[in-house]
């Protein structure tokens, strides 16, 4: 990546980066308008750039920064694509001074308003807001909590060593504090519409404090590395607070489905939240969890490798090698890399098989890392020595270490050649070097010795996976690799390659499909310019956030206020469509006059006019009720803390109280039991609701209700429905099949953006939907709401 690839038309987002003030971190209101579109803002721990400065002209020289180039790919690609403007924002880490002079590190607090200024100049002209950190406060958060705590834990290492705590108090107060800096300039460079994407375990707080600023704002975050089991996880002694503020994301995403599933694990057994594989239920709304492992830029692989220089390279290696077999390693010095057991198993694989002694090398690479590690480097080196001194000669090393930074072209050229490549990482998140060795390969075809304990280990089926830690078995692996037929490396080759060149890192940037978050202000305009309005409610989730125990999911007093001044509108025609009994819809909500009622996902329903219900079952033969029970009661008895609900047309199981891992395991043999026992043969259907199952008649849906109630008002001009789950969904799907014009009827889901809806809009929880209600009715003005950063129209109604 050269600086002229990082510029695209950067005059937009230029003037934004540029009118931020020198150095200044105070907190400030985001701007309410803005003429150009809605932009990207991507958030990393460096700004992909080095920064030089040239003292004699107080200029600033931007250098590409070496490593997570499949980060930096992806984020350049989204410019490449045009799916929209990127601005990204980072720390710009270590500044120097000009060869010419030195190449000394510049402190912080030695860069000038004057210097800050033109490098803010500089930065803006490759899309790029610069944050500056105190020396100290830069070490701590890095050095400090970021590699001495949360790095060592997400790979699987406690901590060996026990202080006073002062130390990690301070590292800790200068992690949230370095967050809260990149909080506070994202906070400035945000217009509403924009779209945050957050990167990695540098900035876990960063999503809460951006939500708590900006509370309608799309935030995405992504975990590089892995995440570990809630067992190991619980160590942390700030879990709580790292939890909550990845928490503050909309979408949360992870390389593979075990992280995932280790992360939502976590959030129940740390925070006691209710989760589902989709996600966790927080603070009201569903914080989307998904899985997008990462890939590799293969057209930059493959143009880089066809390099003359990398050619040239590749001919000198053949010609040094020329009789020997070469499996390639290339891994940062680091432990989780496993180069000890890599280099153990070699020195396994030359003892069992002798007849390879000659033939076959080892070439290693290791990159030093940004903490050098002596004790680590000094036992590689102890180990190459030991494998060289026992099976080399002064013809031959079985084993070339290379401690050092490859150019790229080296790079290549080495996994171009190589016959086997070998990957032994003891944990990893994802690991790109197989990907690479894969594109590199497509002459030679050479096997891939992957550890099981890698992120890609998942995705390269067609690799040779192996226990880093069996180092017999990876000895084997070798052997089996060398002898491997051409056919067979042919066809494995080609299986790894498909896979590779398929989910590249610009697939893995370009992936998302994204709900918008429902525009207040269009939305109240068009209800005030209205003159016969449709408003359709969900109960739980919608109208009040869900409670643990059901019953204690009362209407909230703001809610109640703004239903009872909406109904007295006679342009208003307002119900609440609930898979509630009616008891409880008519304890909670029935003393407000001429609110509209659906109790049972449609099953009855009271006008707002009159005060009886209509039975829409009663028709319907409900003996299936009987059998259901049975099945229900079976799994009530071996479930603890699961219950049944009994309702007039339906049934439920609720699970929500039982061991979240139990409780979900046992509903779904519940719900196969229902379906081979039960719905092959009767007219019903089961629902997955949030921690229940519901059985209830197959004709009868909340779509149906709405169906209704378009067909009894002919002539609205304006209609709004809100929901939360699966159930509305249908209310949803009802809509959409009607023929209201798109700025008539408003669909809303609440939830994450990333999550799957027929709805048009969402929003992230119940109280913003209260909200709106309230300004809708006029007991709550737009200033005093949270929705304040929305411009709305609040001159009265004609």
């Amino acid at each position: 990546m050269t600086e002229s690839t990082l510029v695209q038309d950067p005059a937009p987002v230029a003037q934004v980066a540029s009118s931020l003030p020198n150095g200044d971190s105070t907190p400030a209101a985001s701007a309410t308008t803005n003429a150009a579109p809605p932009k990207l803002i991507v958030v990393t721990h460096h700004l992909p750039v080095n920064c030089v400065l040239s003292s004699a002209s107080n200029s600033w020289t931007l250098n590409p920064r070496r490593g997570h180039s499949a980060l930096f790919c992806g984020i350049e690609s989204l410019r490449e694509t045009g799916v929209e403007d990127v601005l990204h924002v980072g720390w710009i880490g270590q500044a120097t001074t000009a060869p010419e002079e030195g190449s000394k590190a510049i402190e912080a607090a030695a860069l000038t308003p004057s210097m800050r200024s033109s490098l803010k100049s500089a930065l803006a002209g490759v899309n790029a807001v610069p944050v500056f950190l105190d020396d100290s406060v830069a070490y701590g958060h890095y050095e400090g909590y970021c590699k001495s705590d949360l790095w060592p834990l997400f790979h699987y290492i406690l901590w060996d060593t026990v202080t006073d705590g002062l130390t990690e108090s301070k590292h800790w107060l200068d992690y949230v504090a370095m967050n809260q800096a990149f909080a506070d300039i994202i906070g400035k460079v945000y217009v509403p519409g924009d779209h945050i994407w957050i990167h990695d375990y540098h900035m876990l707080l960063l999503p809460s404090m951006l939500r708590a600023k900006l509370l309608k704002a799309n935030i995405g975050f992504f975990l590089h590395t892995p995440f570990p089991s809630s067992e190991i996880f619980r160590c942390l002694p700030k879990r709580r607070e790292i939890l909550e503020g990845v928490l503050g994301a909309n979408l949360v995403g992870f390389q593979t489905y075990s992280y995932a599933r280790h992360f939502i694990s976590s959030c129940t057994r740390v925070l006691g939240l209710e989760s589902s594989p989709k996600g966790v239920d927080f603070k009201g709304s569903l914080v989307s969890v998904g899985i997008f492992p990462i890939g590799i830029d293969v057209g930059r692989v493959e143009s880089s490798r066809r390099l003359p220089s990398t050619l040239d390279k590749m001919a000198a290696i053949r010609e040094l090698y020329s009789d020997k077999m070469i499996i390639i390693g290339r891994d940062k010095l680091d432990h989780i890399k496993g180069v000890q057991h890599k280099l153990n198993a070699f020195e396994k694989f030359l003892t069992l098989y002798p007849e390879w002694q000659n033939k076959v090398v080892l070439i290693q690479v290791t990159s030093p890392p940004q903490r050098e590690n002596p004790k680590l480097e000094a036992k590689v080196s102890e180990l190459v020595s030991r494998i060289n001194g026992a099976f080399g000669s002064l013809e031959f090393v079985p084993v070339h270490h290379y401690h050092q930074h490859l150019e790229l072209d080296e790079y290549f050229s080495l996994l171009s050649v190589a016959d086997v490549g070998l990957i032994t990482s003891v944990r990893d998140g994802m690991n790109t070097t197989s990907h690479e060795f894969v594109v590199c390969q497509q002459e030679n075809h050479g096997p891939l010795i992957l550890s099981e304990f890698t992120g890609t280990a998942g995705s390269l089926s067609a690799a040779m996976l192996v226990n880093p830690w069996d180092y017999l078995g990876v000895a084997n692996a070798i052997h089996e690799a060398l002898l491997m037929t051409k056919e067979e490396r042919r066809i494995k080759h080609l299986q790894l390659y498909n896979y590779v060149t398929s989910r590249t890192v610009q697939f893995w940037a370009n992936h998302s499909d994204t709900t918008p978050f429902l525009d207040f202000s269009f939305v109240t305009d068009r209800f005030r310019q209205s003159k016969k309005r449709l408003l359709m409610f969900d109960y739980d989730g919608t109208l009040t956030p869900i409670r643990r125990l059901p019953s204690a999911a009362v209407p909230p007093p703001e809610m109640l206020k703004a239903l009872q001044i909406l109904v007295k509108d006679p342009k208003n025609y307002v119900f609440v469509i609930s898979g509630r009994d009616q008891a409880t819809l008519e304890e909670w909500l029935g003393h407000i006059d001429g609110l509209g009622l659906s109790a049972e996902h449609g099953c009855f329903i009271r006008y707002p006019e009159e005060k009886s219900w209509i039975n829409l079952s009663e028709q319907m033969d409900l003996s299936w009720k009987s059998k259901v029970a049975e099945i229900f009661q079976y799994y009530t008895e071996r479930t603890q803390g699961s219950f049944i609900e009994h309702k007039r047309a339906s049934i439920t199981w609720h699970y929500r109280l039982a061991d979240p891992d139990y409780g979900s395991f046992q509903a779904k043999e519940c719900q196969n039991h229902l379906e081979n026992a039960v719905l092959s043969k009767l007219p019903v259907e089961v629902m997955i609701g949030k921690k229940n199952l519901e059985v209830r008649p197959v004709a009868i849906n909340k779509g149906e209700i709405v169906k209704r109630l378009l067909a009894s008002r002919p002539g609205t001009d304006f209609v709004f429905c809100a929901g939360d789950d699966k159930t509305d969904e249908d209310m949803f799907k009802s809509l959409r099949k009607s023929e209201l014009a798109e700025d008539m009827c408003f669909t809303c889901t609440l939830g994450p953006a990333g999550k799957k809806t027929k709805a048009s809009w969402h929003v992230n929880a119940p109280e913003q939907l209260i909200q709106m209600l309230g300004i809708w009715a006029g007991t709550l003005s737009p200033s005093e709401s949270l929705l304040s950063n929305v411009v709305i129209n609040t001159e009265g109604e004609e």
